[in-house]
């Protein structure tokens, strides 16, 4: 008689399990499978249940914890944060690329608040936080291609998959709510890499992103209807608790010492506790008319981005550890005018009102705020009103949690088209993003395949620059 049989008709043994079945039949090669994918799950030896919760920081952290605003598509440097007055002097010559013509920014710059800051006219309310702004001219990625630029600004990789930036903030600092995710990310678009963008990659699962919304189904309901009082919650648990009764026997199955289901383990409690604290986290009917006022939820175009922008500030202030928020297509090959001024006006508003809100609940000093694309736009002319993507100059600014305020670092050439002054790679802006979170990027590794890995592989430095100092705000020229 076969074992499975033999299992079956002796009472006195429990059933046969799918684990059982996964490790005894096709020679074990589905129970390879699901080992393979609970080790990517494997929580940290720093506690019991694998997620720490206590930061461990390699510096005195200047933030707490970070705001990334992720403009997807690559957002025009040229027409936004870049002044560059040769460009319109020089407006319809030759560009640098065969057969096209310089395009003038339509929009006029102008210096901002009491450091001189330039900045576009498309900004008309985040120009009155310009000395909180830290504008880096000098941005450059790899690829001129969206899905590569998009990952390799989220993972430091174009070509591999990697734990997220968010993930490996998180891995390093630990949680700091046991009832929230530590990671989210709000409406992540489903292309340019997908998931990738948020994953964990080899680090054990807890830490990745969890998604709110995606960029074609926006979170318009916080509701859970399987939850509805105390007597379903209450089965739930009774349920949840059978569930992890098998995985915690599965994982001392080897002695204890095996701890490949923690991971997992801690994404069930996780998902269970979030039930009864999410719903009135999501809820903006507590908030004041001012302050709905202030993010610019009012039906209109800032409605959307207002909302989300609402949401970060209450995950923060609640003590999610990285929330990003990924807005629009700004992939202007045409109708560059109209198309950026209404992307512009989504955001323009939302973005003040959170650093204003932030400020104003003593937040902002210990919250990185980001804003970036993958790459930026070429200074000539696509067409008739549009620019081509450009990956060796764009622009992206940093607001709060330890940064220099009213500043810029590095320039773009004459025109826009290449970092010319102090170039600052991907990996650069990773590792400083992790300094202001008190984290040295060469220390902060996870052995996998082998080999040490880290967020900038075995690049990066960091922009010593626009680290706050007890000087005056200056910005060049």
């Amino acid at each position: 008689m076969s074992l499975v049989s033999d299992r079956l008709c002796d009472r006195r043994l429990p059933l046969y399990s799918r684990r059982d079945a996964l490790r005894h039949s096709a020679c074990g090669f589905g129970w390879l499978a699901l080992c393979d994918l609970a080790s990517r799950a494997r929580a940290s030896e720093a506690t019991s249940d694998g997620v720490s919760r206590v930061p461990v920081t390699h510096f005195p952290a200047s933030a707490k914890r970070v705001i990334f605003l992720c403009m997807r598509g690559g957002p025009s440097h040229v027409d936004t944060f870049d002044y560059k007055p040769e460009l319109a002097k020089h407006d319809g010559e030759p560009g640098r690329r065969n057969g096209t013509r310089l395009l003038a920014s339509p929009w006029e710059f102008r210096q901002r608040g009491e450091s001189g800051l330039w900045m576009s006219d498309l900004f008309p309310h985040l120009a009155e936080h310009a000395d909180r702004l830290c504008l880096i001219r000098s941005m450059q990625t790899d690829v001129p291609a969206h899905p590569q630029a998009f990952r390799q600004l989220h993972t430091g990789s174009s070509r591999f998959i990697r734990p997220s930036l968010g993930a490996w903030s998180l891995y390093g600092l630990g949680s700091d709510n046991e009832e929230l995710p530590g990671f989210v990310t709000i409406t992540p678009p489903s292309g340019f890499g997908g998931a990738q963008n948020y994953g964990a990659g080899f680090l054990p699962a807890i830490h990745q992103g969890t998604r709110f919304g995606s960029d074609n189904r926006p979170i318009r309901s916080a509701t859970i209807p399987h939850l509805s009082g105390s007597q379903a919650a209450g089965e739930q648990r009774l349920s949840l608790d059978l569930a992890q009764s098998f995985n915690r026997a599965q994982r001392d199955a080897g002695g204890g010492h095996d701890r490949e289901f923690d991971g997992l383990i801690e994404s069930l409690e996780l998902g269970f506790r979030m039930q009864s604290t999410l719903p009135d986290l999501l809820d903006l009917q507590n908030e004041s008319d001012a302050t709905l006022d202030l993010y610019g939820i009012d039906g209109g175009p800032t409605d959307d981005f207002g909302r989300k922008c609402l949401l970060a500030r209450r995950m923060v202030e609640e003590g999610v550890r990285f929330v990003e928020i990924t807005h629009g297509n700004w992939d202007q090959h045409f109708n560059l005018q109209a198309a950026l001024e209404n992307n512009v006006r989504a955001i323009d508003r939302p973005i003040a009102g959170l650093l204003t809100d932030l400020a104003s609940r003593g937040l902002l000093d210990e919250t990185l705020v980001i804003w970036s694309g993958e790459f930026g736009r070429t200074p000539h002319a696509q067409g008739r009103d549009g620019r081509d993507h450009n990956n060796e100059a764009f622009t992206c600014w940093m607001a709060g949690g330890g940064t220099r305020g009213g500043y810029a670092h590095g320039e773009s050439d004459e025109f826009g088209y290449r970092a010319a002054v102090d170039p600052v790679s991907i990996h650069d802006f990773h590792a400083t993003i992790l300094r202001l979170l008190g984290l040295d990027h060469t220390r902060l590794t996870f052995r996998h395949a082998g080999r040490d890995f880290r967020l900038t592989d075995v690049y990066g430095n960091v922009i010593e620059s626009i680290l706050n100092s007890s000087g005056p705000n200056v910005t060049t020229s």
